[in-house]
Formats: structure tokens, sequence, C-alpha cells
């Protein structure tokens, strides 16, 4: 399978779809009445890309601002949860951390049909392809560095102090982050994966010892989800926090490293693997992962073929969730069609790094 040439930036905007279509007029009244600086007429687009809740950007004649909502239709239990979104951005932007400034969140679901949240737009560059094309050496290494430093900042907030105790569970993260996506993979089965079904029996027995230790978990730390300064090789806010839990950090951080371990072909964000890193400014794993570690204080190996396989099955089965969410008529992403093809050959690919974990 071979994969399309992915862009080097994403964040388009088009018009609103039908089937994400919302009456804008009383959402125009119920801002301007809960957002100090909102003042109409507002127009309304959509940010390309997305594929599970809906994003929208509001822009008036003075001021930008997201709306993220829960999509229409039938939805997983514990999915979509724009309410946790607005609670963890509300949480880490008091705390100083780069993330858009959340304004106000929304549960009457008579506005625009589902419960929702506004923040503040922040202008910046995301990138699908993590060879970032363009840009110099020096800016590469440099954005690197932030998004390394950025989560080495999430992971050392406390979120005790923050009042997010009660965010997730503390403990057993890989167990439960395989079970919980064993369970959705079956919820969303379109059709027999072997390759999945292999994996949910091997991945549970083969956890690595790992160093006990729970932080905030962003759950899809990848360069889409950080937003770049326009101008200057800085993370300006990172977004998507649809997935954010408790947890041990390693899991953020072996997914995020998947840009340097991602097989050709298997995802439009494109890889690493191959790549001249040294002529680029990109560090290796090795050196990547050390860095963060020097920040951090902590132990493991973030290289060890588990991790592969464990976040290839994740993304195989976060993607399961897409197809089941077209079969059932409610798809949010305008390519779901070609993201149903991507299952198997990421199923193949976490297999193959069982394998090499052990697995037989």
């Amino acid at each position: 399978m071979s994969a399309a040439q992915p862009a080097a930036t994403i964040g388009s905007k088009v018009d609103v779809a039908v089937n994400s279509a919302f009456d804008e007029a009383p959402l125009a009244a119920y801002l301007a009445g809960r957002i100090a600086d909102f003042s109409g007429p507002m127009r309304v687009q959509r940010f390309e890309g997305g594929q599970s809740n809906p994003t929208f950007l509001l822009s008036t004649r003075d001021q930008s601002y997201v709306l993220r909502r829960k999509p229409a239709g039938v939805l997983l239990k514990s999915a979509h949860a724009v309410d946790r979104e607005y609670r963890i951005t509300m949480a880490l932007h008091e705390a100083g951390l780069p993330v858009a400034e959340p304004l106000l969140l929304c549960e009457d679901e008579d506005v625009i049909g589902s419960i929702f949240y506004v923040m503040r737009y922040v202008p910046g560059r995301s990138f699908w392809d993590p060879l970032m094309p363009g840009l110099d050496r020096a800016e590469r290494a440099a954005i690197y560095d932030s998004a390394n430093e950025t989560l080495a900042r999430l992971h050392l907030v406390d979120f005790a102090a923050l009042g997010l105790s009660d965010y997730g569970k503390p403990g057993n993260y890989f167990a439960r982050q395989i079970s919980r996506w064993s369970r959705q993979y079956d919820a969303s089965r379109t059709r027999d994966i072997p390759e999945m079904d292999r994996l949910i029996d091997w991945l549970p027995g083969a956890i690595p010892p790992t160093e006990e230790r729970t932080t905030i978990i962003h759950g899809d730390y990848s360069f889409h989800n950080l937003l770049v300064h326009p101008t200057e090789p800085r993370v300006s806010a990172v977004i998507d926090w649809e997935l954010s839990t408790l947890g041990n950090p390693l899991g953020d951080l072996t997914y995020h490293m998947m840009e340097w371990f991602r097989p050709e072909g298997v995802d439009v964000r494109g890889t690493l693997r191959g790549a001249d890193l040294a002529a680029l400014g990109i560090p290796t794993a090795e050196d990547y992962a050390r860095r963060y570690c020097e920040r951090t204080g902590l132990r493991g190996d973030p290289t060890h073929p588990f991790y592969r396989a464990f976040n290839l099955f994740r993304v195989a089965a976060i993607l399961q969730g897409i197809a089941g969410r077209a079969r059932d008529g409610v798809q949010t992403a305008s390519n779901a069609a070609d993201i149903v093809t991507r299952i198997e050959p990421l199923a193949k690919a976490a297999w193959l790094a069982a394998r090499e974990a052990g697995a037989v």
C-alpha cells in the first residue's frame, strides 16, 4: 500500500457541510451574551483534517474563535467528551501551559444540537509531515526541541494542584488502554482482521516493566496537534485534548515517537523512517528520548518494540471507530473512506512489531 504525499501543513478551512451544519443565528445570540468581546456578524467555517469532534472557525469583524462540538448520531461511551476537553484546557491555561484560552462551555443542546465549547483562536502552523519541508535545518531542530520541552512541561504539571485528581485512574495505564481500545474496536468492528485479534490477545501480557508514574496524558501528541508560531520555531499551543487522561507519560512519549518508527503507507502523516535526520536537523529517536528523560527524570526504554505495537494497534482501533461511524451514517471525516483502508495495514505493522517484541 502506498501513501499519498502528505501536505506540509494542515488547518485549511472550508464551508460547513450539511451533516455538520447548525443554525448560526441562535449561536451568535448565545455567544453575544456570554463572551465579552464577541460582536457579530459572524462567519462560520469548518477546519479540515479533524476526524472526531467537528471543529469550526468563528470569525467576527475584530476577533476569531474556535468552536468544538460533539458529532451527530449515536456515539461510543466516553467518546467525544468536549466537556472534558474544556476542563483540561481551562486548567492548563490557568497553569501557564501553551493551550488555547477556553472561553465557555455550553451544555445546552438546544443551541446548536449538541454540547460545545469555544476557545480563543491561536494562529500557527500545524504540520502533517514530520519532515517539515520548506524549513531550514535550524528551524526543524528548534521546533523538535520545543515539542520535546512542551511535552516534558505537560508531564511535570502537578495535576492534583489543578484539581484534576479525578481526571483519570492512576496506575496500570497500558493495561487500561489496551482494554479500552480492544472494547471500542469490537464495538465498531466492520470486518474481521486477524492481526487485531492476535494483538488483543497478546498485548495485555507483554507490557514491559516500567517506572510507575502518573501524569496528565494528552493522548494524541503529534505534530498535527501542535500549533507552531507563524514566524518563530516554537510551539504556541497544543490542541485537540479529546483523548487526554491521567496515565504513564511513556504513553504520550512513545505515541509521539511513532513519527520516527511509523512504517510507510499506513498513515497520511508520513514518517521519518529512512530519512537523513542529521541533514534535516532532526534528532534521532534515541537522542529525542534521552533529551525528554533529562527534562523529566523518566526512566525506561521508549524505543522498545512493544510500544510500537501498542501505538499502531491503538491508532488502528481509533480508525476503526471512524469506520463504525461511517457504517452508521454519522462519519465526520471527509476522507473516512480512505481512512478505513488504513486499518488492516496498521494492524499488520503492529503485529510485525509485536513479533519483534517476542510475540509468536
